[in-house]
C-alpha cells in the first residue's frame, strides 16, 4: 500500500499497487511464507499476500478515502505538468509502464507526449495486462503497443527498441514499498536495463507531518484496518488457520529514522494460533509486521537515484508538498 503503494503495491496502479485474483501467489507459497514468517522472533507476513480478491476490493475503497492522498495527488501533479514533463523528455522514445493500466495516468502523459513511438506495458497478471494494452491501442491507433507478462523485478523479455530510447514510467509511490537498500538495487537494475540515454519517471511519496502520514494508513472509518486484517482472514480461509481476527488490532506508526510508516497487526491478548498442524503463541502486544511504506525528502530520493546511476532532470510536486514525480536520466 503503498500499502503495496508489493509491491506491493493504489486501486489505479494495478500491479504497482494492486494485484488481481489471477496474480495472487498460490496457496503453497502463502503457507510457506506464513509459517516461516511467524517462526521468527520478529514476526512478519509479506505484504504481497494482502492482495487477494477481497483485499483488492478493500484497497479500492482506500483510494477514495479523504485521508489517503497519494492517488489523487499524483494524478493532479501529472495533469498539471504533463506538457512540462513531455518537453523535458524531448527526443522520440518508447514508453515503458511498470504495472499495467495505471488508472489513466499513462494516458495523461501520452496525450501530451507526441514523441512517444511505442508503448510497452508490463504486468505479472495477464488480465489487467491485456486490458491495459487494448485501451492504449484503441486510444492511440498509431502507437506500436506491446504487452509483456512478467515480474518487473525479475527477468523480462522486452521487445527490441528499434533505435528508440526508453522512458520507464513507475507511478504510485510503489518504490516506497522497497526497503531503502532494495530500492537502490531496483533502480540500478532498471538503470542497466534502460541503457544509455534511458529515462525513468517515478512517483515518490514525501516526508511530511506525522499526523497526515499516519492518518493515510489508519483512517477514521477503519477501512485500512480491514485491509490489514484481511490478511488473517485470508489465512483462515485458505490455510485453515484459526486466527481470532477480533483479537488483533491494525497499527500504523511513523518511524522517523530513516522515515517510513510501519504497518503491523498487534495481538490484544495472550493467545495461541494453529496453522497446518503448527501452533504459534502470541503475547499481549506482540506484533505481526505487514509492511513498511518508505517516505523521502526530495533531495534524499535524488541522492538515492544518483547512487543508482541516474541524474535528476526535474521534479514536480503539488502545492502542499505531499507527493513528488521525479524525472531521471541514466548518467553518462
Amino acid at each position: 500500500m503503498h500499502f503495496s503503494e508489493s509491491t506491493a503495491m493504489e486501486r489505479d496502479d494495478v500491479q504497482t499497487e494492486r494485484a488481481t485474483e489471477d496474480s495472487t501467489p498460490g496457496t503453497g507459497e502463502f503457507l510457506r511464507e506464513v509459517l516461516d514468517g511467524l517462526s521468527h522472533s520478529h514476526r512478519a507476513i509479506p505484504c504481497r499476500f494482502l492482495y487477494d480478491a477481497a483485499g483488492s476490493a478493500i484497497f479500492d475503497r482506500i483510494c477514495d478515502l479523504p485521508e489517503y492522498y497519494p492517488t489523487r495527488t499524483e494524478r493532479r501533479i501529472l495533469e498539471t505538468n504533463a506538457h512540462a514533463i513531455a518537453a523535458a523528455t524531448s527526443e522520440e522514445f518508447r514508453f515503458v509502464e511498470l504495472g499495467a493500466g495505471s488508472g489513466g495516468k499513462a494516458e495523461i502523459l501520452l496525450d501530451a507526449m507526441q514523441q512517444a513511438r511505442a508503448y510497452v506495458c508490463i504486468d505479472i497478471s495477464p488480465v489487467p495486462l491485456a486490458s491495459a494494452a487494448a485501451a492504449v491501442r484503441a486510444r492511440y491507433p498509431g502507437l506500436a503497443v506491446s504487452a509483456v507478462c512478467g515480474n518487473y523485478l525479475g527477468e523480462l523479455d522486452l521487445p527490441p527498441r528499434k533505435g528508440l530510447r526508453d522512458l520507464c514510467f513507475f507511478p504510485g509511490s510503489t518504490i516506497g514499498n522497497f526497503e531503502r537498500d532494495d530500492a537502490l538495487v531496483f533502480l540500478r537494475e532498471w538503470r542497466n536495463r534502460l541503457g544509455p540515454d534511458g529515462m525513468m519517471l517515478i512517483g515518490v511519496d514525501l516526508k511530511k507531518d506525522v499526523a497526515v502520514l499516519e492518518a493515510a494508513y489508519d483512517d477514521r472509518q477503519g477501512v485500512t484496518a480491514a485491509f490489514s486484517l484481511n490478511l488473517l482472514h485470508r489465512a483462515n480461509r485458505e490455510l485453515g488457520a484459526d486466527f481470532d481476527t477480533d483479537a488483533f488490532r491494525h497499527r500504523a506508526r511513523y518511524v522517523s529514522d530513516p522515515g517510513h510508516v510501519e504497518i503491523s497487526l498487534v495481538s490484544q491478548t495472550e493467545q495461541v494460533v494453529a496453522i497446518a498442524g503448527q501452533t504459534f503463541r502470541f503475547a499481549k502486544g506482540e506484533a505481526i509486521h505487514v509492511e513498511n511504506s518508505h517516505k523521502y525528502a526530495i533531495d534524499e530520493f535524488a541522492a538515492l537515484a544518483g547512487k543508482a546511476g541516474f541524474d535528476s532532470v526535474d521534479v514536480w510536486t503539488d502545492d502542499d508538498a505531499l507527493f513528488s514525480v521525479h524525472l531521471l536520466r541514466v548518467a553518462g
